[in-house]
């Protein structure tokens, strides 16, 4: 029972900060990110630019930036899948 209570709090412990590291994205699109998206296409704020991008979806973003776009490299500069999804999301949310 002791083990179990404490395979439980590990799994929720490791659970919680996987949650917490992949959700800020914007701290993440700060460090990797915001250099080239403030001066390259598309543009931070250039709604018209992002929304046929949007329109593929979050999944579909994800995947283009771990794969990389030139001059983009993969994973945008991020350092895990979970920062590119946390990026990800907050670049949407900031341009629909």
């Amino acid at each position: 029972m002791k083990q179990a209570l404490i395979l439980a709090g590990a799994v929720a412990a490791l659970m919680f900060s996987a949650q917490v590291a992949a959700a800020d994205g914007k701290a993440v699109f700060d460090k990797s990110c915001k250099a080239c998206h403030m001066a390259m296409k598309p543009k931070m704020g250039d709604k018209a630019a992002w929304a046929p991008l949007i329109a593929k979806g979050e999944a579909a973003l994800t995947a283009a930036v771990m794969k990389g776009k030139k001059p983009m490299p993969p994973k945008g500069g991020a350092k895990s899948e979970a920062d590119v999804k946390a990026a990800v999301e907050y670049m949407i949310s900031q341009n629909k």
